[in-house]
């Protein structure tokens, strides 16, 4: 994995946060327990979630985490790209391009040696050898291909084609020519879709004047669990907030089901009843969190330069016990 120059860019498309960066990606996950979503896929054939690819969305709390910690900087993406492509010179285009064949070239020659490596594995498991031929063979062949063939007869081959071109009423008829054999021929380039704009783009610069993304109300709770080291992935099919895991989502079990709420917000007593009910039901504890905002709290400052004061939280867990 190459490594990745914090603060590194989110792109800010159409109201989501989305990584198109597959470093970047792994760096979030690996270092700020960041997992988000996969959301790539084929536009007119949708796939199931295992085989969604890049890129990654992120929830707005997830991004703005990440902001405040000033590990990463939002980015309006159209306008950097709008702008990026319209400042670009023609030169720049042209050497992108050139560098996009010397790629495609390099990629299909390593196809090709894995293709032959393969044909060789094979041959070798059915204990079966290639036949070689030898180089003076194949010169001699290439250079009788190229030649026309000397046991042909001038005088009927003239004596033909003028009689067809006294009977046909069309053109005369090209000869057909003997076909040339080639030795080394170039494999054709493949074609590559890059999967960032960096190059030929340089990198965006930070704007300060971008506000930081807006939040729900549960956002304190997602902040303190991210504190404690914990994964929190979107919770709707549990009807929660935030499913939380103990550690990478890919190696644990997740141990709570989180839902923020604000701390002097009125609740049913069912719903910590069915929460619990269905927490314990799933092997989960069914967590509910808030800012306590009677304590007095601490400044923190964004990208935006704005300080907001941060509350303490508190957290509970319920489970439900039958008798």
């Amino acid at each position: 994995m190459a490594t990745v120059a914090e603060p590194f860019p989110i792109s800010h498309i159409a109201g989501r946060y989305l990584l198109f960066d597959v470093d970047a990606i792994s760096h979030a996950r690996r270092n700020h327990n960041i997992c988000g979503v996969l959301i790539g896929t084929i536009p007119n054939l949708s796939q199931q979630n295992v085989f969604l690819g890049i890129p990654v969305e992120l929830m707005p709390e997830e991004a703005r985490v990440l902001v405040e910690q000033n590990h990463a900087y939002i980015v309006d993406d159209a306008e950097a790209h709008r702008k990026g492509f319209m400042e670009m010179s023609r030169e720049d285009r042209l050497k992108y391009l050139q560098d996009m064949d010397e790629q495609g070239i390099e990629l299909a020659m390593s196809a090709k040696k894995s293709a032959a490596a393969r044909s060789e594995k094979a041959l070798k498991d059915k204990g079966l050898v290639r036949a070689e031929v030898p180089e003076s063979n194949s010169r001699a062949m290439s250079e009788t291909a190229a030649s026309p063939a000397s046991t042909s007869t001038p005088d009927t081959t003239s004596a033909v084609a003028n009689t067809d071109e006294e009977i046909s009423l069309f053109g005369p008829t090209p000869s057909p020519q003997a076909p040339v054999a080639r030795s080394d021929k170039k494999p054709e380039a493949h074609y590559i879709t890059p999967t960032t704009s960096y190059p030929p783009l340089s990198q965006p610069v930070i704007d300060k004047t971008l506000q930081l993304p807006a939040v729900p109300r549960s956002f304190p709770l997602f902040r303190y669990m991210h504190s404690q080291g914990y994964f929190s992935m979107p919770g709707l099919r549990f009807g929660c907030n935030y499913t939380i895991y103990p550690g990478d989502t890919l190696r644990y079990h997740s141990h709570f089901l989180g839902t923020g709420m604000d701390w002097d917000q009125e609740f049913d007593l069912l719903d910590i009843v069915g929460g619990g009910r269905l927490g314990t039901g799933v092997k989960k504890a069914y967590l509910i969190g808030g800012e306590d905002t009677g304590v007095a709290g601490k400044s923190k400052h964004g990208q935006n330069d704005s300080s907001a004061d941060i509350y303490p939280v508190r957290a509970f867990s319920i489970e439900w016990a039958g008798m």
